[in-house]
């Protein structure tokens, strides 16, 4: 069956950061209304929203009825997508799929997260969820703690530096700079990350996102859509999700991003473009260990060699594959389970001319890479300047 074509029309976000006096609510509003005020002839067929703890942080669930009804599109189909912090990517893929079958011509999806209202402990049990209640949680290890131990073990066994870890964050910083969304626009150095306080050794309080509010929708729309619009389109070329074995210990090889591997490798291959091609990829840098594990797993850099093809500038603003252009969620945020729709929003951006200070000249394919648990679902999509 001949699969038909699907493009974002137009794209909604938020600011990053500490937004006390707004609801989750309005944050999934405001984002949802600068993609609607973007295609303002698009009514969406469905609403499907990418959320991983509004239950915990917000003490809501039922999203998507909500956020219909707010929006003035009560009686639309919505609901919530959760894949832990690939809940945005995995939504987004929800809603491309069902457009590109012709089952719908058009969907709004939304990446909503509310975290700065928690304190501190309860945003780690939260992230936490992520993880196999009946032992990892059981044990009492935090989501940083499995990290750090990754980290760890990436350092021993291939040899990586204290500074090759620090690559990430120092880049992400340096694009956050000009990012007028991002919740940290300061740039650092390899020494602030390294001299940062001890979150989980070996990682920092630099090598790890920050807590953030957040939420950025982006309306997708078929070919039929597409020929209305006045507006820039973004083609939708491929997407795939992917989950590896659940829990990072069970598995063959730590170090192996599993599933952002084939799901990058499947992603390309529906959008029928090599890696060679792809002007900047958007990658899940939740930690900097999973930064460096990410551009390995998807090819960009040997094996070991992440953090430190980042420190010699394979990724800035610049060279042939710029990765994290408006901060990543190191410097951007990382407001879990809207990420994955940040990246779709900052690849529009790039993709139709809008990124301003953070533009990579003469973008034609950008890759978005979201991330849920450590490398157990990955949600890899890749876009490009329609025609």
């Amino acid at each position: 069956m001949a699969k038909s074509k699907a493009y974002v029309s137009s794209v909604g976000l938020t600011k990053v950061g500490d937004h006390w006096e707004k609801s989750i609510l309005d944050l999934a509003v405001e984002a949802s209304r600068g993609a609607l005020k973007g295609s303002p002839k698009v009514k969406p067929q469905q609403i499907i929203v990418g959320n991983m703890f509004s239950s915990v942080g917000s003490g809501q669930e039922h999203l998507g009825a909500m956020i219909a009804s707010a929006l003035g599109l009560a009686g639309v189909p919505a609901y919530k997508v959760e894949a832990a912090c690939s809940s945005g990517g995995t939504a987004f893929n929800v809603a491309y799929n069902l457009v590109r079958a012709g089952a719908i011509d058009s969907a709004l999806v939304v990446g909503v997260e509310k975290m700065r209202d928690l304190e501190p402990e309860a945003v780690s049990q939260a992230l936490a969820m992520a993880e196999s209640a009946d032992y990892t949680q059981f044990v009492g290890a935090s989501f940083a703690a499995l990290n750090g131990l990754l980290a760890r073990y990436y350092m021993e066994e291939l040899d990586v530096s204290r500074d090759d870890l620090s690559a990430f964050p120092v880049l992400d910083h340096a694009n956050g700079v000009t990012a007028e969304h991002a919740q940290f626009r300061k740039a650092i150095s390899p020494e602030v990350v390294s001299r940062s306080s001890m979150v989980a050794d070996p990682l920092r309080l630099f090598d790890c996102a920050p807590v953030g509010d957040g939420a950025a929708a982006a309306l997708i729309v078929g070919e039929k859509g597409a020929a209305g619009s006045k507006r820039r389109l973004m083609e939708i070329l491929g997407g795939k999700v992917s989950t590896s074995q659940f829990s990072i210990y069970e598995r063959r090889d730590m170090l192996d991003f599993r599933a952002t591997h084939e799901a990058f490798n499947g992603a390309m291959q529906q959008a029928g473009v090599t890696a060679k091609k792809l002007d900047a990829v958007e990658v899940h840098n939740a930690f900097s260990v999973v930064g460096a594990l990410s551009v390995e797993a998807m090819g960009f850099s040997k094996r070991g060699m992440g953090g430190r093809d980042a420190r010699e500038g394979k990724f800035s603003m610049g060279s042939e594959l710029p990765v994290d252009t408006f901060g990543g969620l190191k410097a951007r945020g990382h407001p879990v389970g809207a990420t994955g729709m940040y990246q779709v929003a900052e690849a529009y951006l790039q993709l139709t001319d809008q990124a301003g200070k953070n533009q990579v000249d003469g973008a034609e394919y950008v890759a978005t890479q979201n991330i849920g648990g450590v490398d157990t679902t990955s949600a890899v999509h890749v876009f490009g300047r329609a025609a």
